[in-house]
């Protein structure tokens, strides 16, 4: 019979990632651990994961690029040119 231990992860954790500015989101094929407690039991949905033991969501990196509403500025202008002094 295997026994499984978790542990908790320490509170400077959270508090290192703060500091350094992550965007942590969810990885589909990868091992994720939770921000919040540092376990890694996922419920897993289409836009956001969300930690089986503190609740925590995570956006997933599938999710952060498509559906409405969800458009990434390049930077460039968006003018339409003036097609009536081209004509």
């Amino acid at each position: 019979m295997s026994v499984l231990v978790f542990e908790r992860a320490t509170p400077s954790f959270a508090a290192g990632l703060a500091q350094r500015g992550h965007h942590i989101v969810y990885r589909a094929n990868e091992s994720n651990h939770c921000p919040g407690c540092g376990r890694s039991h996922w419920f897993i949905g289409r836009l956001s994961a969300e930690c089986g033991f503190c609740g925590t969501a995570l956006p997933l990196t599938e999710s952060l690029s498509t559906g409405a509403g969800m458009f990434r500025c390049s930077g460039r202008s968006h003018a339409l040119p003036d097609f009536a002094a081209a004509a």
